[in-house]
């Protein structure tokens, strides 16, 4: 009867661990209780859920102007804003941008990507960035857009973005799981999974980050299709994931880094994911993410823990992040952003400006070190 926010399965809970729960306003009345008498400290962190979200997504009306310079970074946009500003750019900034679909989602919207660069010369590294795989992490497809946003604004004046954009291509998607994020705007805002349908048990979507072909669904990911972890009945089932493995699959030669931007927990996390082991090109890695955790801190004080994602967060099998490593991406990460749990997946809007200026710094940093070479 609980939507769990953090672990995102209850397989991850264990004796320590501090969980992360939404419930019901009548079903709080007895699990407050029984919490009680388990002995088991709790905090509300939330006390009207409703309420939170009602203020929120009030005001809509104000944001609907399309021009880059009167498009407002600092609030949540529906889909449509944002595919309708990803054709404002592709429109006035052709020499920078150009956006192309990789192909459709189960309810038949485009899957739009942004390619970012200066057409400098006919072959050029490139680095993959996605936003919003898990629809209710509305903080996801934020970041994504005011990356953009950044590199347009800083191109001309700031040498680093200068070097960024002449040198490598960016491939940016603000919105992975274009079902489900539409359906958390309209439907269920905690909505996690994409929408696809399954017959015999009437619950939809897939968790589009088990679903990819590595060690797929293994330890940290369901075979039930209600669950929130739930792996869907194969590989790369979800029309959403395909179309994104075959892209990469096709560019795996190019793209030299995987970025991908959940939230929340604060984290800069890196392969494996599905298993405790050492990847090969550890120290590099390894490197980056320490490097990237200090750009980021030195903005606002906001410390990130980092490290390989199953001693980081936890084991999960059928990550994206994994399956990149794994298909020749030797950069591969995984940020899950702001905060510990204090806002959850309702981050408020006064925070999108903080939490993307700091994640910004880490995304250059990590993008120079990749030029840099690391030896």
């Amino acid at each position: 009867q609980v939507d769990l926010w953090q672990p995102s399965s209850p397989f991850y809970i264990v004796e320590g661990t501090v969980t992360d729960v939404r419930v019901p306003q009548n079903a709080s009345r007895s699990l407050l209780p029984y919490l009680q008498q388990a002995n088991i400290p709790y905090t509300i962190l939330i006390s009207d859920l409703q309420k939170a979200i009602e203020n929120q997504t009030g005001l809509r009306s104000h944001r609907n102007r399309r021009s880059l310079s009167g498009y407002n970074y600092e609030v949540y946009h529906s889909l449509e804003e944002i595919q309708g500003w990803m054709h404002h750019l592709n429109k006035t900034h052709s020499d920078l941008v150009h956006m192309f679909s990789v192909g459709k989602s189960y309810e038949g919207r485009p899957l739009f990507v942004l390619k970012l660069g200066k057409r400098s010369r006919p072959y050029k590294k490139a680095v993959w960035i996605d936003c919003g795989i898990h629809a209710r992490e509305w903080i996801g497809p934020a970041f994504c857009q005011w990356f953009v946003k950044e590199a347009l604004q800083t191109y001309q004046n700031d040498p680093a973005m200068r070097k960024m954009l002449t040198q490598l291509y960016f491939y940016i998607m603000p919105v992975f799981n274009v079902d489900g994020y539409h359906f958390s705007w309209t439907n269920d805002r905690f909505w996690r999974k994409t929408r696809s349908k399954n017959t015999r048990f009437r619950c939809h979507g897939v968790d589009a980050n088990r679903n990819w072909k590595v060690k797929w669904c293994d330890e940290g990911a369901s075979f039930h299709p209600c669950d929130d972890t739930y792996c869907g009945p194969f590989p790369e089932s979800e029309p959403e994931v395909k179309a994104v493995a075959h892209f990469l699959r096709k560019h795996r030669k190019q793209i030299k880094a995987y970025l991908s931007f959940h939230a929340y927990a604060q984290m800069l996390l890196y392969p494996y994911s599905y298993k405790y082991a050492t990847i090969p090109n550890f120290s590099c890695v390894e490197l980056a993410a320490y490097n990237a955790v200090n750009a980021l801190q030195s903005a606002y004080g906001i410390r990130y823990r980092y490290g390989p994602a199953s001693s980081t967060l936890y084991v999960s099998s059928g990550s994206s992040m994994d399956w990149a490593y794994k298909n020749g991406i030797p950069y591969a990460f995984a940020f899950e952003l702001r905060d510990t749990g204090h806002f959850g997946f309702l981050l408020p809007e006064t925070l999108i400006k903080p939490t993307c200026t700091e994640t910004m710094l880490a995304v250059k940093n990590i993008t120079l070190h990749l030029l840099k070479k690391c030896h």
